[in-house]
């Protein structure tokens, strides 16, 4: 007797164990808020989630080392104390564009395809508008049909580099009937209380057609998007402030971790949790939140997720190696 009720507390103790370490749960997020007052943490993902569900939403393979050069960025003058693209570059649409990558693990080519979008706009001054095809870019590229599980293993980099070789045509989010290829992998509701259907298993990419669609009225080769010259940042916030200041935003890759999913306002730092997987965003701008430094990003998760799709992050502490993964590049206008 005395050793089966051993056995059942012990049992006992696992099971709330296991509770307590879900990062979707009530307790995990509860946890997150009491530890500190920089940000905030509240329900995203459904409890029930699986995390292996929730993996393939980061995007970029361990171990990824971007190889491409380190441009020499002239420092801006007076660089101001807050800075935000969408507020510098207004009728610049793309910048204000939250995208949704579906269940397909490849926000290598959202961040890439965002940014590039933006920096068209704004090399132009506003004139050429376009949203640049993450369809296109995840189809066409180099990955032994692994585009949605996490893509080529120097993925950032390889989205670039086909940018400036390959090139890239427009097209927007799923079913927008924007632009020469549109995203052909529907939303899905990676949360709670949504109105999409659920995400499954992660799909397959796209058959690579090198075809606009035909609704589309486009031809593909005269739509195609060229980038001149591509390159990383310095890990130097005020290199990096300059780059964005001058040529508007850059990609970037951080390690992200459980707390991070439950992200809803402030500026985040890493809390609590384990390891999740390399993700990629875009990064807009920077300021001061009651004092704190913080990066102003885009996620690609739709904008259920966060602040309506932002999100802050500690600025000038490499926070999840997000300093250190900056690329960007100019595109033929």
């Amino acid at each position: 007797m005395h050793s089966s009720i051993i056995v059942f507390s012990l049992l006992l103790v696992v099971v709330f164990a296991a509770i307590e370490e879900n990062p979707l749960s009530d307790a995990f997020i509860a946890k997150i808020n009491s530890l500190q007052n920089s940000w905030r943490a509240g329900r995203n993902f459904d409890v029930n989630t699986p995390l292996s569900n929730i993996k393939k939403y980061t995007g970029v393979k361990p171990g990824y080392k971007s190889k491409l050069p380190t441009k020499s960025v002239e420092v801006a003058a007076n660089l101001p104390e807050n800075f935000d693209a969408r507020e510098q570059w207004p009728n610049c649409q793309s910048i204000k564009d939250i995208r949704d990558q579906g269940a397909c693990d490849a926000s290598w080519a959202f961040a890439t395809v965002s940014t590039i979008s933006d920096r068209i706009c704004i090399a132009s001054n506003g004139t050429q508008q376009v949203t640049l095809s993450a369809n296109d870019l995840i189809s066409c590229i180099d990955t032994n049909n692994d585009a949605c599980g996490g893509g080529p293993e120097d993925s950032v980099d390889a989205a670039w580099s086909h940018w400036t070789a390959q090139g890239i045509v427009s097209g927007g989010g799923y079913g927008s009937n924007e632009g020469c290829q549109t995203y052909k992998i529907p939303s899905c509701e990676h949360y709670t209380n949504g109105s999409l259907p659920p995400c499954g298993d992660i799909p397959l990419p796209p058959a690579c057609t090198r075809q606009c669609d035909p609704s589309s009225g486009l031809n593909y080769k005269d739509d195609l998007n060229y980038g001149h010259y591509i390159y990383n940042i310095h890990d130097n916030v005020v290199h990096i402030k300059s780059e964005i200041f001058t040529n508007g935003p850059v990609s970037a890759v951080f390690y992200m971790y459980e707390d991070f999913l439950s992200y809803k306002s402030g500026v985040y730092s890493h809390t609590t949790g384990d390891f999740v997987g390399l993700h990629a965003v875009k990064l807009l701008g920077w300021g001061l939140d009651d004092d704190l430094p913080y990066w102003l990003a885009a996620n690609s998760w739709n904008e259920d997720w966060g602040d309506k799709g932002y999100f802050k992050i500690i600025r000038g502490y490499d926070e999840g190696g997000i300093e250190n993964f900056i690329s960007a590049g100019t595109p033929y206008i």
